[in-house]
């Protein structure tokens, strides 16, 4: 392991939920794969006072509960050693001063004097932690590297973003700063940029003169549940349009970066947000759907006159050379029939020899979750006497091929902090563009109510989403899927066991 890779985590919140069901399940799997430098040391703050031994047995309960498959109570107790919990309240200064003691006693003991501080509470301690961190002295650290990451959200709008940005670069600088966007590490949400730029048969037809339109997304079974106090201030549009969507977009869209470095690979998602086209002089009615989930006001902690959106459905367009014209359909919500979340790539039909013999466009479908993989529709000659076309489709299923063994988002974006790579974590100038997008809708409003359109729970969404898709087949095709992989799918034959692959014929 590389020696600059040695560090010392400090978790603000240690005893929320993403601590619990995300970063410590997480730091274990890179534990017991070796990606962990041996000399790795973790600090957990929390407002709760309790031991470290009583600490340290309820994150064992719950590595277990969510790394069931791999948890080993030795490999556990050898992580746990690195562990030590420390009670603070967020918002006292004189607690950090108590915090700059533990921390200076533990580098006397020869504990890594590189930071990663880890803000895994709520937005409005942001500031107030990142201050304190600065006013008790325990952000002057000139031995080692110290970096800041933070959990969305980033703010409500352009205006509290930038205020935020403000306080924070105040204390670190943006090269310390990893705002973390944990959907983008996901595996086939990386494997997109491999896809397109490794590819020649993809990326030389990934532009306007190919492809008739390019739909987006990421759709969710469950409602609010306990987070009604949360969303309602929130929405769809600020909760997942802003961040994954968007994010989401860029990948799919940009220009292929010079490098894959950092900086090479973000500049390029700037150039793609700055290409969009905002909805300043748009109509609305066109181009945007908001849409609420019946029984959404009943749940807790919402307001009784709710006009937050669970669903947003939103028509983009990227005024550049290469997707001019092309539309580009989003659409998340929640309590919707089935979960899923995917890219589906549209090429226009190709029919030089009349309607008898096309079927379908060609499709590209990236799918990230619940199931991973890719899928490619071709139209091919129907075996027999008589020439007819049906669609066939090949398949990688990444699911089947790594029994469902795909690392979670965290355990990539926690180590990339670690080494020092900020790829996968959001600039600032990213973050701006996004915002102002997102303003250039709510802007519309001025405090009038959004037209909301309710949906049933567990349906496909509002009525007008059918008739959304304006440009080619017209038609959502994550809506014309009920299929699932599972591994009988796979030929059973070595070689193709051992690839993934396999190609079907549809009815």
């Amino acid at each position: 392991m590389e020696k600059d890779l040695s560090n010392t985590m400090i978790i603000f919140g240690g005893t929320g939920d993403l601590t619990h069901r995300k970063l410590i399940p997480a730091l274990y799997q890179l534990y017991i794969k070796c990606y962990l430098p041996d000399d790795f040391s973790l600090l957990c703050i929390g407002r709760r006072h309790k031991t470290t031994e009583e600490y340290v047995a309820e994150l064992r309960e719950s590595v277990k509960k969510y790394t069931s498959r791999t948890f080993k109570d030795e490999l556990f107790d050898e992580l746990a050693a690195k562990i030590r919990y420390f009670t603070l309240n967020f918002d006292a200064p004189e607690d950090y001063e108590m915090l700059r003691v533990e921390i200076t006693a533990r580098e006397e003991k020869g504990f890594s004097r590189n930071y990663l501080f880890y803000l895994a509470v709520s937005p409005e301690y942001f500031s107030p932690i990142v201050e304190n961190l600065k006013a008790s002295g325990i952000r002057d650290n000139p031995s080692g590297w110290e970096r800041l990451v933070i959990e969305k959200p980033f703010g409500k709008d352009l205006e509290s973003a930038t205020a935020l940005n403000d306080n924070i670069t105040k204390v670190f600088e943006e090269k310390d700063i990893y705002r973390i966007d944990h959907y983008v590490a996901k595996e086939m949400i990386q494997n997109i940029t491999m896809l397109r730029f490794q590819n020649t048969i993809f990326e030389s037809l990934w532009n306007n003169k190919y492809i008739d339109n390019i739909q987006i997304n990421v759709l969710e079974k469950e409602g609010v549940g306990t987070r009604g106090g949360y969303y309602d201030h929130t929405g769809a549009l600020r909760d997942m349009v802003q961040n994954h969507l968007l994010q989401l977009l860029a990948i799919t869209a940009m220009e292929p970066p010079i490098s894959l470095e950092a900086d090479d690979v973000r500049n390029e998602k700037v150039r793609v947000f700055e290409a969009v086209r905002d909805y300043g002089g748009m109509d609305l009615t066109d181009n945007v759907i908001f849409g609420q989930y019946e029984g959404y006001r009943d749940e807790d902690k919402v307001a009784k006159d709710s006009q937050t959106e669970t669903l947003v459905a939103a028509k983009i367009f990227i005024d550049n050379e290469r997707w001019r014209g092309v539309p580009f359909y989003l659409v998340t919500g929640k309590a919707l029939k089935k979960k899923t979340a995917q890219v589906t790539v549209e090429f226009k039909r190709m029919n030089p020899y009349g309607d008898d013999f096309i079927k379908e466009p060609n499709i590209l479908e990236i799918k990230i979750q619940p199931d991973e993989g890719i899928t490619f529709h071709l139209n091919v000659k129907k075996p027999g006497v008589i020439d007819e076309m049906v669609t066939a489709e090949m398949d990688y299923c990444q699911s089947c091929m790594y029994l469902y063994d795909s690392p979670d988002s965290y355990e990539k974006l926690l180590l990339d902090a670690m080494i020092g790579d900020s790829t996968r974590f959001t600039r600032w100038d990213e973050l701006s563009l996004t915002w102002k997008f997102i303003d250039s809708i709510l802007g519309r409003f001025n405090g009038t109510k959004k037209h909301l359109e309710t949906y049933a729970v567990s349906s496909d969404g509002p009525e007008s989403l059918n008739s959304f898709i304006d440009s080619g087949s017209k038609k959502w095709w994550y809506l014309n899927r009920d299929y699932q992989w599972s591994p009988s799918f796979i030929s059973p034959l070595d070689e193709h066991i051992s690839t993934g692959f396999n190609i079907r014929q549809v009815p």
